[in-house]
């Protein structure tokens, strides 16, 4: 599998958590920007004519803030110059404060069949807190223009002041909606966001009180007949998000707009944070990458085991000899004999054992070591 992500960094108001790179302030660049993006993807589109892609996602900021015909555009000049597979999953990230009618049909024209919405909480005070744009009435008026078609809700734990009832009101909220996925995401508060004060007053709750709400929400989603397939992410049946699971099976996919990253052609390499630069680099000729690396064979080693960690398709023994020509649990034998007892094993996979799958960096740090 290969994939193609977008990066659309414009929004209406920064959230408190926030530390992507987005403005709230730059809106009226959206044309100038958008005109440059289609001439990464053409540019890109060249490079890797031999590839196929089988899932592309509109990230943020938020893509939803933008004309759709720009989203239109983007989706049509993809078309033109990459080669998808039949049936590519086609995401679109969207805030519930942001969406119309006219909007969710212009993505449906332009071939997008996955939307992911950014609930949250359905605590209407919490969404105040973090500055979202949006309420609950309005998640709910998205989803209804969404009735049947595959979406996904973003839920967030470890707010100040929520407690387990905010939390099962959120799962129910969601569930309801008819989201066939749910991320359930811990807040995390990066130094330089607003709520990174919370953070340093002790207002927020630790982590064995997050881990317990954890604990509360996969009960939850788990009775409602969403499945956990990884740390953040549960889903019905057949609707777990192809993108995501590609990056966790270390699987390629090509980053276009401003600050993407990519993994390809056995290297990383990241586009500038710098919105100026991006316009410049492209108006030249130039993509605006700023770094590249090749990825060596024991950082791809490392990478291998801990992305399939976090899933609970755990390691494969064979896919990882296939891959790396080496049983992986001699390369890691010192980490794998330290950690055993938190995991499971199954014909030759190994897997994190449930109970431990939301502490799994903890596990994962000897894997680095």
């Amino acid at each position: 599998m290969a994939g193609i992500y977008i990066h659309i960094p414009f929004c209406k108001h920064k959230c408190t958590y926030c530390d992507f790179t987005s403005f709230p302030d730059k809106l009226g660049f959206a044309e100038a920007y958008m005109a440059c993006l289609y001439k990464e993807i053409e540019m890109r589109g060249k490079q890797l004519e031999k590839m196929t892609f089988d899932t592309v996602y509109f990230g943020g900021g938020t893509p939803s803030v933008v004309d759709p015909k720009y989203i239109y555009g983007a989706m049509n000049q993809i078309k033109k110059c990459f080669h998808l597979a039949k049936n590519p999953e086609i995401t679109i990230e969207m805030n519930p404060g942001t969406v119309s009618e006219q909007k969710i049909a212009t993505y449906k024209r332009a071939g997008i069949n996955r939307f992911s919405i950014g609930l949250q909480t359905a605590i209407d005070s919490q969404l105040e807190e973090l500055a979202r744009i949006h309420t609950v009435r309005d998640y709910l008026y998205a989803t209804s223009l969404l009735k049947g078609e595959n979406f996904s809700a973003d839920v967030m734990i470890g707010l100040k002041g929520q407690t387990k009832e905010d939390v099962r009101k959120t799962i129910e909220v969601a569930a309801g909606s008819g989201a066939k996925h749910i991320s359930l995401y811990a807040l995390t508060p990066e130094d330089g966001t607003p709520i990174y004060t919370d953070y340093l007053n002790g207002e927020l709750p630790d982590a064995d009180e997050v881990a317990e709400v954890y604990d509360y929400a996969y009960s939850l989603l788990k009775e409602k007949g969403y499945r956990r397939y990884e740390v953040s992410n549960f889903a019905k049946k057949g609707y777990e998000s192809k993108h995501n699971l590609n990056y966790w099976k270390r699987g390629e996919y090509i980053g276009m707009g401003l600050s993407a990253s990519s993994f390809c052609c056995g290297k990383r390499f990241t586009n500038t944070f710098n919105l100026d630069e991006y316009m410049k680099c492209l108006l030249s000729g130039f993509l605006p990458v700023i770094e590249s690396e090749d990825v060596k064979k024991e950082d791809a080693k490392f990478e291998f085991i801990m992305l399939a960690l976090r899933t609970v398709y755990g390691i494969s023994a064979t896919e990882y000899k296939k891959a790396f020509g080496t049983d992986w649990k001699e390369d890691f034998a010192k980490a794998y004999e330290k950690t055993r007892d938190y995991l499971s094993e199954d014909g030759d996979i190994t897997r994190i054992k449930d109970e431990y799958l939301y502490v799994q960096n903890q596990i994962l740090t000897e894997y680095m070591n």
